[in-house]
């Protein structure tokens, strides 16, 4: 196993040459990043996604909240010790070597341009308000989510600049309704909407673990600025402080509003709601107007993460790239942008939606979730594998002597909560998501083979 850390290529930083469209981003802005990846659009469709598993629910937002900050508080130490973007890609690939970083890298690729589809699907439930003849049609449901994939590319290959912009603002206008409903909801709490503990047949385990499944797409993107540290100033300092601010952020607002959503909205109408932000704020004040500045709120939101995720879906293989474990071609950047990753994740991620749409619209969210529950937590547990490694190997330059217990418990409940995920996910978006692994397979084997050829010719 390789435990050489990749030298870090600082040439083509933004920031480093003279493009006035590359910026770094500052404390404030890469906790945007996270925040705004987080809450991106999971929350405003999540609680209807998750009613027919019954309040019990809840008790999984719950679990998943301490999980998820366990999470943060990992990559916060490995964004220290390796403050280099990629992510899970370099963390993995210090630890264990080259098919170890690929697969982190593959997979994490995977899980941003799906996750950008079903993005994509839940803006659509709230176009539909502010647009009835959105969802007049199938094929008019599909351009809607087309839309709001591309506007976020092309602000992307604009350059770094104005996606740290664009990152800030979203995040600003998304918590005015989200913070509305979190708060203001409690007032006008009815517990007879709740329903029932559990809506299923399921065992209480079994249902908070299916339930946690579909609720990790929320803090999908805990990992946010540890992928574009080499983006943020200061990385080895700012980087953990991000990811932890973000995410105690996030967790604070998911479990308040979901919690209000639940008791304003009843469980019966809840469980078909494409809108269920929107529907609590009418049932708060009555008429539609406050529903349709919600609605407004939310695709702004959804807008935000997606512009964070485009960012992100280039980041990865453009390290992997770096690196000769991806194609040249998305090492290449353009204004502080890797500009293929960019443009290859919006046709992969508009080829998946209109897939999704042709084969019927009925929970197509739901099952892009799950497909990237199971690809996210690839690179989590190789991330957490590699803490654990870095701990138990003793490398005096990456562990901190009084750190170690910490750190230790820290990155095993990490890991214990990512396989509690891959668990939860479901037979079928296991399946699905082996089969997208595995077509990994051999673009590394290709990949590794003209990487040996390259420096053989060289030597």
């Amino acid at each position: 196993m390789s435990t050489t850390t990749p030298a870090v290529n600082t040439s083509d930083q933004p920031g480093s040459g003279a493009s006035p469209h590359a910026r770094r981003f500052g404390l404030p802005v890469a906790t945007c990043l996270v925040m705004g990846n987080i809450v991106g659009g999971g929350i405003f469709l999540l609680p209807a996604s998750v009613a027919p598993f019954g309040t019990i629910s809840l008790v999984a937002f719950g679990v998943l909240s301490l999980g998820a900050i366990a999470l943060a508080l990992v990559f916060g130490r490995l964004a220290g010790r390796l403050p280099q973007t990629g992510g899970p890609y370099v963390y993995a690939r210090a630890a264990f070597g080259d098919f170890a970083g690929f697969l982190a890298a593959w997979s994490y690729w995977i899980t941003t341009w799906v996750s950008n589809a079903a993005l994509a699907v839940a803006a659509v439930g709230y176009l539909t308000v502010l647009f009835p003849a959105v969802g007049s049609h199938t094929w008019s449901m599909c351009l809607g989510a087309l839309a709001v994939q591309w506007l976020p590319a092309l602000a992307n290959l604009a350059g770094t600049r104005y996606v740290g912009a664009v990152q800030l603002v979203a995040t600003v206008l998304k918590f005015a309704p989200l913070l509305l409903v979190a708060v203001g909801g409690l007032f006008f709490f009815d517990p007879a909407n709740l329903g029932p503990f559990r809506g299923t047949d399921q065992s209480a385990i079994g249902a908070v673990s299916a339930a946690a499944a579909i609720l990790l797409f929320s803090y999908l993107g805990v990992e946010s600025a540890a992928v574009s540290a080499g983006e943020v100033r200061d990385p080895a300092r700012n980087v953990g402080r991000a990811t932890i601010l973000g995410t105690l952020g996030a967790a604070t607002v998911y479990l308040l509003g979901t919690v209000a959503v639940f008791g304003l909205v009843a469980h019966d109408t809840l469980v078909s709601s494409a809108a269920p932000f929107t529907d609590a704020v009418n049932a708060m004040f009555g008429g539609t107007w406050g529903g349709t500045l919600v609605a407004c709120a939310a695709v702004v939101s959804m807008v935000g993460a997606l512009n964070g995720w485009t960012l992100l879906s280039a980041q990865t293989p453009y390290a992997a790239a770096k690196d000769g474990l991806f194609p040249k071609a998305f090492a290449r950047r353009s204004r502080g942008v890797p500009v293929v990753g960019v443009v290859v994740t919006v046709v992969l991620a508009s080829a998946l939606t209109v897939y999704n749409y042709t084969s019927g619209t009925q929970g197509v969210f739901e099952v892009l979730v799950l497909v990237t529950t199971f690809t996210a937590t690839v690179p989590y547990l190789l991330s957490t594998a590699a803490q654990i490694y870095f701990l138990v190997s003793g490398q005096g330059e990456r562990v901190a002597p009084g750190r170690l217990v910490r750190d230790g418990i820290l990155a095993a409940v990490a890991f214990g909560f990512s396989m509690w995920l891959v668990a939860g996910s479901g037979y079928e978006a296991v399946y699905q998501g082996v089969l997208f692994l595995f077509a990994g397979v051999l673009v590394h084997a290709v990949m590794s083979a003209r990487k040996q050829r390259a420096s053989g010719a060289r030597q």
